[in-house]
């Protein structure tokens, strides 16, 4: 579609009818919105940000591969945030390793009741080596969503303890989490 070289018309809801040349040249997407260098620092129209740079500070989203490794990488930190997909893309990986190990039980005539040695000797190596890191992006991901880590016990509680914290781990970025979570030292991103 060409642009006309009349003036913009507002549309029927008030905004632009086409981004302007001059907007697309200077620094603007096709939504009339500014572009920046790190997609992640866009301003986002919906949220009511109290940082005057007007940056998005919620945790970027990572791919499968990227979350296990900052899960490795963060082994021991508490501070800071972690994003939903990291947290939940290591549940995931959680449940593979341990469907690996399940058919490693099968395949040596183990049973979930008299489990083989090698499956007991792995998955108790297994528990060990991520129950640090499991907890750590436990509490990293209650600060994503503006919730101290110690929420992390209320499954304590029977029944509405383990449905509480589910609905904390399952809600997006809080926007101003970063003020108060956002302290030395902070997980690795890269």
């Amino acid at each position: 579609m060409t642009q006309p070289n009349h003036p913009q018309q507002p549309d029927y809801f008030g905004g632009p009818e086409w981004p302007s040349e001059s907007h697309a040249q200077g620094g603007f997407d096709q939504f009339g919105q500014p572009v920046t260098a790190h997609p992640y620092q866009a301003p986002d129209p919906y949220s009511n940000h109290s940082d005057p740079s007007g940056e998005d500070h919620r945790r970027p989203h990572v791919d499968f591969g990227r979350a296990v490794k900052l899960f490795f990488k963060n082994y021991a930190v508490f501070n800071g945030r972690a994003s939903r997909s990291e947290y939940w893309w290591i549940f995931l990986f959680s449940i593979l390793v341990e469907m690996i190990l399940n058919a490693i039980n099968f395949a040596m005539d183990g049973t979930p009741n008299d489990p083989a040695r090698l499956y007991a000797v792995l998955s108790t190596i297994w528990f060990l080596g991520t129950l640090i890191p499991s907890i750590a992006i436990g509490v990293r991901r209650l600060h994503d969503t503006n919730h101290t880590g110690w929420w992390l016990l209320i499954p304590l509680i029977p029944v509405i303890g383990w449905i509480w914290v589910l609905v904390y781990l399952v809600q997006d970025s809080d926007e101003n989490a970063w003020q108060s979570y956002d302290k030395e030292p902070l997980p690795v991103t890269e």
